[in-house]
């Protein structure tokens, strides 16, 4: 066999283990996310603690929300610009 069959018969081996391993990995459980919580009427507080609490609490995660393009390069970095981005260059991080 000569050196690139070798190489070639190698690279083959190498792939076809890592889709095995990646077939046999069990799938990662989702974090559970708890429902919103209905408000009824807003609650009269007097305390400081209570008003300050109230706006942290009712307000979004703005990041969460983003989605990002996700593209990655060849050395596996991924795209930071938002999803559908009209850029033509990626910037990876």
């Amino acid at each position: 066999m000569s050196k690139e069959n070798a190489l070639r018969a190698m690279r083959e081996a190498r792939y076809a283990e890592a889709q095995k391993r990646a077939g046999a990995a069990p799938a990662r459980r989702v974090a559970p996310v708890a429902p919103p919580a209905e408000r009824s009427a807003p609650a009269r507080s007097t305390s400081a603690t209570a008003r300050t609490a109230t706006p942290a609490a009712t307000t979004p995660d703005v990041e969460a929300s983003e989605e990002l393009c996700g593209h990655r390069n060849i050395s596996g970095r991924t795209c930071t610009r938002e999803k559908g981005h009209a850029a033509k260059s990626h910037r990876y991080s």
